[in-house]
């Protein structure tokens, strides 16, 4: 049993509480330690003692420390939260895990846009290098402005814009997959 110590004369917390005399082969002593009485005093508020002693004496004793130190974790649990228990705390962690991994799909279809397009990148950029060194580079179309005799009005130039002949391809963002992380 790790961290137990043979008692004097002083009473486990188990028995300090409930205010009886511990006798030697208390089945509380090893687990509830005489400085341990909040320990206790939470674990018997929601299994109550003698539900406690019949779980030790049921579970082989090589398991009873990980045994007491469950049912505190739960009796914390419950008092903190009395309808849900230690199921919120683990329902909440399997949501965060679920948004963490669907975090990472997304990082990991990101990277592989990205190393795809860089890929491509460098390979655009070893067929120009090769290419003859005299060929130009095409650019896109410069779009088209209103000119200076549309700026005096100022409705024909907010409708010259939307109704020229270049049209510019619009993205919709659907789910945020195309707008960068800010940290």
């Amino acid at each position: 049993m790790k961290g137990y110590e043979p008692r004097s004369s002083s009473s486990c917390a188990a028995c300090k509480f409930l205010k009886r005399r511990c006798i030697p082969n208390c089945i509380f002593a090893p687990y509830f330690r005489s400085d341990e009485c909040k320990k206790f005093a939470k674990v018997h508020k929601v299994f109550g003692a003698s539900n406690v002693s019949k779980i030790l004496v049921e579970v082989p004793e090589d398991q009873r420390e990980d045994t007491v130190n469950s049912l505190a974790y739960e009796a914390e649990a419950r008092l903190r939260d009395p309808v849900y228990g230690c199921i919120g705390a683990i329902a909440l962690l399997q949501r965060k895990m679920l948004e963490l991994q669907h975090d990472l799909a997304i990082a990991k279809d990101r990277l592989a846009r990205y190393s795809a397009v860089a890929a491509t990148a460098t390979a655009d950029a070893t067929s120009l290098i090769t290419s003859s060194s005299s060929s130009s580079v095409s650019l896109p179309p410069f779009p088209e402005f209103p000119s200076s005799s549309d700026f005096n009005d100022t409705a024909a130039f907010c409708h010259a814009s939307s109704s020229s002949s270049q049209s510019f391809p619009t993205t919709v963002v659907d789910d945020f997959i195309q707008i960068p992380y800010i940290f």
